[in-house]
């Protein structure tokens, strides 16, 4: 029998079995390797990038590693004579001790609700810079503005609207003796409202990069079909802009973590709204233990790392797949 026969019995193409699979060239159902086109763009990829990866290693190695080297020591500035190496005990204080647990867990809670927030009205912005019919560099400029503000600045700002005596709010509330920071819930309300008013325009920023690259085509194409607005947002516009959403989490959740300037300038702390760098802070700084500080930076940083690998093993934003790679 022929082999165009053969192909008419079976249904396929020459070299192909009756259920899609490969009759050669690899195990039937293994992974298709990799292009020689998608090689050269990893190999150039790692070329641009090697430069900066080695300023970064030698700029940002050396802290890392002689903070860990001190976060072995028992070493606290006020008594240098008594310095030696402990291994693990400085670890072994921080993880035992209810106090990092505290700042721990408000660090979280910060993170959590701020970052939330700033996606929701992110998204919600970058749509409305990105569908702009007029004055579109007028609305791009003003909604940016608050992210150009030095952070200090803008926190000073909020204590000073929400200050008891001196601030704004109050009146605007229609309460005189409100102590927005003399308690633990309303000074955590005016230090996430702040973050979320800072750094929401860096939110937007990112998703707007992702908007701009979804194909006005497919809208058009789905509008025809009938699709409705919210089913071309949910089906269209936020599967192709899942990358940019990964890459805007990700980065605003690191930065969230590590909130350090908002919290020392409204309450120092005050009224259990310590975070893990105003701890680390405390004892670097104010009690000079740099064996104990290094510890919680070490924990700070690993935290941090364990956040990112999270968000990228779970949030399942397969970039080489969209690229056509498997």
């Amino acid at each position: 029998m022929s082999v165009r026969a053969r192909d008419l019995e079976t249904g396929g193409a020459p070299g192909v079995a009756a259920d899609g699979r490969g009759d050669g060239g690899g195990p039937a159902g293994g992974r298709r390797r990799m292009s020689g086109r998608a090689r050269s763009e990893r190999r150039l990829g790692w070329l641009l990038c090697a430069p900066a990866v080695v300023v970064m290693l030698l700029v940002t190695g050396y802290p890392i590693v002689y903070a860990v080297w001190l976060s072995l020591q028992r070493y606290d500035l006020r008594f240098p004579d008594e310095r030696e190496f402990i291994g693990l005990d400085n670890y072994v204080d921080v993880l035992s001790s209810s106090l990092w647990w505290d700042d721990l867990f408000t660090t979280l809670l910060i993170t959590a609700i701020s970052v939330v927030i700033e996606l929701v009205l992110g998204l919600g912005l970058a749509l409305l810079m990105h569908r702009a019919l007029f004055g579109r560099r007028t609305v791009r400029a003003s909604i940016l503005i608050p992210y150009g503000i030095v952070t200090v600045v803008a926190a000073l700002a909020w204590r000073f609207a929400f200050d008891s005596t001196t601030g704004f709010v109050n009146g605007l509330v229609n309460t005189t003796d409100k102590d927005w920071f003399g308690e633990r819930v309303s000074s955590l309300f005016v230090i996430i409202l702040t973050e979320v008013w800072k750094t929401t325009p860096f939110m937007a920023l990112l998703l707007l990069a992702g908007l701009v690259l979804v194909p006005e085509q497919l809208h058009q194409a789905a509008r025809v079909d009938g699709a409705s607005t919210w089913q071309r947002f949910t089906k269209i516009t936020l599967p192709l802009i899942k990358p940019a959403i990964l890459v805007a989490l990700l980065f605003r959740t690191l930065d969230a973590f590590r909130v350090f300037d908002s919290v020392f300038v409204m309450t120092r702390g005050a009224n259990d709204t310590e975070t893990v760098s105003i701890l680390g802070y405390n004892q670097l700084v104010n009690r000079l233990n740099l064996g104990i500080g290094s510890a919680v930076s070490v924990l700070i940083f690993v935290c941090v790392i364990i956040i990112a690998v999270l968000y990228v093993k779970g949030f399942g934003a397969n970039l080489a797949q969209q690229r056509g790679e498997r």
